[in-house]
């Protein structure tokens, strides 16, 4: 767990600032040397040429090194159970479905054991979260039990996790 939220921190970090970094760079503006013939050069007077701070050039080479692969790998890998998905229910499900006890039969503490379902059957359908009871159970509020209930933001995480197959990712 320690591990998945130091991930998370070091991910969300690093967006923040290179999105900080890429508006630093585009307000500060870059001159280009004029290129002037070695005659000119000797006729004219010398002037100082303003260039781009290296702090400036880390910040806009920092950014183009890491926006990209975050994006990539959001749209590449969808909603991950370890990184998105079980964290909602480590904070929200797993006290009573796993961890002091097993209600209904639904141990949340390993994939496996969710995958498996309740004493009713399976509470998820992969690829159909309408079809879930456990979606189900949590958008009409009856779950969790105990604590807050889960934000809409949480909700559609585990909703898209289920829509694109329930992987165990």
């Amino acid at each position: 767990m320690k591990r998945i939220l130091t991930t998370t921190s070091i991910l969300l970090l690093t967006i923040i600032l290179a999105a900080c970094g890429a508006q630093a760079a585009t307000e500060a503006p870059q001159t280009q040397p004029e290129v002037v013939s070695p005659t000119e050069a000797i006729s004219q007077p010398t002037e100082e040429i303003s260039s781009p701070t290296v702090e400036s050039a880390l910040i806009t080479e920092e950014a183009a090194t890491t926006e990209a692969p975050a994006t990539e790998a959001a749209s590449s890998t969808g909603v991950s159970f370890a990184n998105d998905v079980y964290p909602i229910f480590q904070a929200s499900c797993v006290e009573c479905h796993g961890v002091k006890s097993t209600k209904e039969g639904l141990d949340m503490l390993t994939y496996e054991n969710l995958m498996i379902g309740s004493r009713q059957g399976p509470v998820l359908v992969p690829g159909n979260a309408t079809e879930s009871l456990l979606v189900q159970l949590i958008v009409n509020g009856d779950m969790p039990n105990r604590g807050a209930l889960l934000t809409s933001d949480q909700i559609q995480i585990i909703t898209d996790w289920i829509n694109q197959g329930a992987l165990n990712n």
